[in-house]
């Protein structure tokens, strides 16, 4: 087996292309204003920041700014009572049994429990907020709540 040398090292045949030269000649194709046109500010060296408008008013300052993101806020995994159906009878619910059923995407800072629809099983609910009328139906059912 041949030894192979630095100075031999060439890329694939095709698949290095040269750098387009502007501005070297008339000849070239793309001599004298290189590919800028005729004067103007796009043909000068230096360009326009992103968004600017030629001196007029941009319209990102134009729009007014809206709402307010509170990152302190607790976000809670919101789950209705009538979709606690889809466990069997003397299940316990709790976040990791709804991520595993896909009722839930993702664990928030966590799970609250609201009262739409009716529920027919009896099960051990785990969350952290229950909404009055959510204890109600669930405990009217024969099951039970924990806040964790």
């Amino acid at each position: 087996m041949k030894e192979m040398k630095l100075h031999e090292l060439s890329p694939a045949q095709g698949s290095a292309k040269k750098p387009f030269r502007v501005g070297r000649g008339p000849a070239s194709g793309n001599g004298k204003t290189a590919g800028k046109g005729h004067k103007g500010q796009k043909a000068r060296s230096g360009n326009v920041r992103l968004g600017f408008e030629g001196g007029q008013f941009p319209i990102y300052r134009q729009l007014p700014k809206r709402g307010f993101n509170n990152k302190f806020a607790t976000n809670y995994a919101i789950v209705n009572v009538d979709t606690l159906n889809r466990f069997e009878d003397g299940d316990v619910v709790d976040m990791a049994a709804l991520v595993a059923k896909k009722i839930v995407r993702r664990e928030l800072d966590g799970l609250k429990v609201l009262g739409g629809g009716n529920l027919t099983k009896k099960l051990t609910v785990k969350a952290t907020v229950f909404s009055a009328s959510a204890k109600e139906k669930i405990e009217a059912a024969g099951g039970k709540t924990e806040v964790i």
